[in-house]
């Protein structure tokens, strides 16, 4: 008994020793670690990696950025059920504790002390707010109290569900989602709201060890972690039997989900990703900034099936290329895993997806194949009578006849939904385009398309690609003309001309694009029928040095411009961006205006951080007010409506606002009776525009507008080639530009271009562009300016051939159209 007792006494002599040095010890740490703890305040304002995320003009996603995925959330706005089940999972005695829960702080300290090292952690759901806002992921002794000291801080400064909040939307749950909303959306495509109790236990299971239990990379791993928490949850009385025994039958429904747009415009989202770079730093990726753009998502939806329907439309007149490649038919004929991959590695889009053709029955007209997830289809002869062979862009094979004549089992090709049913062969097009649309006030892109699918080539043809515009690029030539004092009834000769240059192999012999030429003609007429020759002879009258100054002065870089005549016909290059910038002078009466395509830029808070100031005409320009202006859909903005940007003082104009008016109106000939009457089909008066083709159609333009909106359309191969014999702008860009303007234009009033004072209309006579003798039979009206009306041929009344009246137009469509 006796020994008994002093083995007693030294015992608890030895626990109180031990307690003693472990509380100097803890005392120890504490006196060293905590006056270099971290202010817990701080997390009242904590500032979470959010992406970027850019929206349209009219409220719609167009992109995201960011390394984490994650969007907060309020903790009421957490289903409870979605808390329980991380508590059964994490730390059922949260509401209990004060930050440590000693039962699991003492299993890791056991841990510890036998292997060496932490192995389970004895984290509660604060202690792991303390982690994951503060301090480092490695396992050490000094973190670990580091943790527990911040935990106790962290629940005497904060309520439970504002604890629970940061913890909701720091931690990291795979498959770079932060926070249960980006999990939500990641492996669900759903908000937390519309989750089923299966699958919350499914996120809850992840903070343990996101890769292990991942339901992605392991499903087997992942639906007994489900299931573990769902039963604990039962046992916590959390959850009824039903709703376990329902829950844990539930099949593993996960599936990786990218952030989806709510309009496809990648060409315009990697743009503005690197201004948005250049403009917010390091920062844009993690601060939460949101992006309004300048775009318009249903002009950029038009812009984008504009562009796929006329390359589509092009690549089928050009032939069928043959297969994208070939596999054996085995025997049996079975869909194997192979199969599967094969196709699933080819380059496919919403539109066109590769196919494996099996079968071909003549007999019926039909082809079988299968789609990439093992779905069979048939595939008509209908949809092949566009696929003569395909020998070089002039020239084509035989029509088919039967499926085998384009077919053959064992092809793999592209195939494109039809509009009744089903699927039709298709084929990607070799040749490009890029799309851009400004709105003339201000510059604003409204819409840009830079290729036929970004994800099969991401070089933005729209502002990246310098290509020769061709007889596009003639106005500007003709307004530094009009500014020199030629006027559109001056006359030149359309005549051949030869030019002998020392750095030629040959001289040079530019013709029309017909081979022909047509004597003298009236500058009016030279330009909507894209006389070549008139532009040299004009070009060479205005003087090469003088007309660069010009262009060089209207934003045109004189860099690039060639020092001879070869600057007539377009021989520089530029991007379609450029050119269509060029045309959005024209349209806005010649104020220079910059493309640019962020409208602002708001902080987390919603404060705007970046807002546009572009160089705008702030009065009535082109028919519409600068101020104020709406999307040109003409629909007001979903949701918050981003401040208008800031105007800066409007620019002086470019060029006389006169010559500019007379251009327009020549341009308008153009569309009426010139090179692109194919946009009649529009049926509006006020459209203006230029075709533009280069030699041997290698690029092929067209670029129009009216007051509301300017478009250019490039078509062309990536490496310049021949797009073929007929090829010209009004054939293989027109179509494009047409689709997209009928969209843009839809429902909107027509409306006259503001004519400026100083214009006269005049009686001509339409061979020599000199005033018309009194009662000509043949007479048409002319604009001029005040300055360049030519003079009288006799004394006839002056009454009968010039008009001030800005109304008069209304009459001259009948003459001079």
């Amino acid at each position: 008994m006796f020994i008994f007792v002093r083995l007693l006494r030294f015992a608890m002599w030895s626990g109180a020793l031990a307690l003693s040095g472990a509380c100097l010890v803890a005392s120890a740490f504490y006196l060293v670690l905590g006056p270099n703890l971290p202010n817990v305040e701080q997390l009242r304002d904590v500032q979470l990696q959010i992406p970027l995320r850019l929206f349209s003009s009219d409220g719609k996603l167009i992109g995201e950025f960011g390394e984490q995925r994650r969007t907060p959330v309020s903790i009421e706005d957490v289903p409870e059920d979605l808390v329980q089940a991380f508590l059964a999972a994490e730390d059922s005695r949260f509401y209990e504790h004060s930050g440590v829960d000693i039962k699991g702080l003492s299993r890791a300290t056991v841990e510890l002390i036998s292997t060496g090292s932490i192995q389970s952690g004895g984290s509660t759901i604060t202690m792991q707010v303390a982690k994951n806002y503060f301090l480092s992921q490695e396992r050490t002794f000094s973190r670990k109290f580091n943790e527990i000291l911040l935990a106790l801080k962290i629940e005497n400064e904060l309520t439970k569900p504002e604890i629970l909040e940061l913890y909701f939307n720091k931690i990291y749950l795979g498959n770079r989602a932060y926070g249960i909303e980006a999990a939500a959306n990641v492996y669900y495509g759903k908000s937390l709201s519309e989750l089923t109790l299966a699958q919350k236990a499914m996120i809850a299971g992840l903070p343990k060890a996101p890769s292990r239990y991942n339901p992605l990379a392991s499903p087997v791993r992942a639906t007994i972690r489900r299931n573990w928490i769902l039963q604990r949850m039962h046992d916590l009385d959390m959850i009824s039997e039903s709703a376990l025994e329902s829950a844990r039958g539930a099949p593993v429904s996960a599936d990786y989900f990218r952030t989806q747009p709510d309009v496809e415009a990648p060409y315009v989202a990697e743009m503005a990703r690197v201004q948005a770079l250049a403009l917010l730093g390091p920062t844009a990726y993690t601060g939460g900034y949101r992006a309004t753009l300048t775009v318009d998502s249903k002009l950029q939806s038009a812009s984008d099936q504009a562009v796929r329907k006329g390359l589509i439309a092009y690549s089928k007149r050009h032939g069928y290329r043959g297969p994208i490649g070939h596999m054996t038919i085995p025997d049996p004929l079975a869909f194997s895993e192979e199969a599967a991959q094969t196709l699933s590695a080819i380059p496919n889009n919403a539109h066109i997806s590769p196919a494996w053709v099996t079968a071909i029955d003549d007999e019926a007209g039909s082809a079988k194949a299968y789609l990439a997830d093992g779905t069979e289809i048939a595939l008509p002869f209908d949809s092949m009578t566009w696929a003569n062979r395909f020998e070089s862009s002039n020239r084509q094979g035989p029509s088919p006849e039967k499926v085998s004549d384009v077919l053959s089992s064992g092809d793999i090709v592209y195939v494109e939904p039809l509009q009744e049913d089903g699927f039709g062969l298709a084929q990607k097009p070799a040749a490009q385009s890029a799309l851009v649309a400004l709105a003339p006030e201000d510059g604003a892109i409204l819409a840009l398309t830079g290729g036929f699918d970004f994800y099969m080539s991401k070089f933005n043809r729209a502002n990246q690609a310098r290509r020769q515009p061709g007889s596009n690029f003639k106005p500007f030539v003709y307004l530094a003309g009009l500014e020199q004092g030629v006027t559109a009834a001056s006359v030149f000769n359309d005549a051949p001309v030869v030019f002998d240059d020392d750095e030629l192999e040959t001289a040079w012999r530019p013709e029309n694009s017909s081979g022909r030429f047509y004597g003298p003609t009236r500058l009016r007429k030279a330009l909507y029928l894209s006389r070549n020759l008139v532009s040299i002879r004009l070009l060479r009258r205005l003087g090469i040095r003088e007309t660069i100054s010009f262009l060089d002065n209207f934003g045109f870089d004189r860099k690039r411009l060639p020092m001879d005549l070869s600057l007539a016909l377009g021989s520089a290059t530029f991007t379609p961006m450029e050119i269509a910038r060029g045309y959005a002078i024209l349209a806005n009466g010649g104020h220079p205006v910059t493309p640019y395509i962020i409208r602002e830029i708001r902080d987390s808070e919603g404060a705007t951080v970046y807002p546009a100031q572009p160089q705008a005409v702030t009065g009535e320009i082109a028919g519409t007010e600068a101020s104020g202006r709406q999307g040109s859909t003409g629909e007001e903005a979903s949701g918050d409506s981003p401040e208008e940007p800031s105007i800066t003082k409007e620019p002086q104009p470019l060029a006389d606002p006169r010559n500019i008016y007379i251009l327009t109106d020549m341009l308008k000939d153009v569309v009426r009776r010139g090179t692109a009457t194919d946009a009649r089909s529009l049926n509006r008066s006020d459209l203006a525009g230029k075709t533009g083709t280069t030699n041997d159609q290698v690029d092929a333009w067209f670029s129009g507008y009216n007051n509301r909106i300017a478009t250019s359309v490039w078509v062309g191969f990536d490496q310049p080639q021949t797009l073929g014999r007929r090829e010209y702008g009004s054939r293989a860009a027109l179509p494009i530009w047409i689709d997209f303007m009928g969209t843009a234009l839809k429902g909107k009033p027509q409306e006259p271009t503001p004519r400026p004072d100083g214009i006269v209309s005049v009686r001509i006579d339409p061979e020599t562009g000199e005033r018309a003798l009194p009662g000509q039979p043949d007479a048409i009206f002319e604009l001029f300016t005040v300055e360049t009306t030519p003079a009288e041929r006799d004394s006839g009344s002056e009454s009968d051939s010039v008009s001030e009246d800005p109304g008069s137009d209304i009459f001259m469509p009948e003459s001079l159209f």
